[in-house]
């Protein structure tokens, strides 16, 4: 009689493998803002890469109208804001890495 493949593919794997704890490795504080600066200069690249588009298409369709033209000059100032704050980002999270003892 053979041995089943269930029962096979179970005796193949080591024991040791069963046997070590799993450790949850937390990470540091500063690991943690250095990804949070990563993630949020991202979405605000994002975030303002999209008001660039969209105040690029409100000024393209605008055809002289001026409240057409008033929205996409706003689209263009927030797009604008959100590039500076993604560039701050870091100087920002760096206060805060100071402030919390990071």
């Amino acid at each position: 009689m053979g041995t089943s493949p269930m029962l096979s593919s179970l005796t193949a794997i080591p024991l040791s493998v069963y046997a070590e704890p799993a450790v949850l490795a937390a990470a540091t504080l500063p690991q943690v803002i250095t990804n949070l600066q990563t993630w949020l200069m991202g979405i605000l690249a994002a975030v303002a890469t999209l008001f660039l588009v969209l105040a690029g298409v409100y000024w393209a369709t605008a055809g002289g109208d001026p409240s057409q033209v008033d929205k996409a000059k706003s689209s263009l100032r927030n797009a604008l804001v959100g590039y500076g704050v993604a560039v701050l980002a870091p100087v920002l999270l760096q206060v805060a890495k100071g402030i919390v003892g990071g």
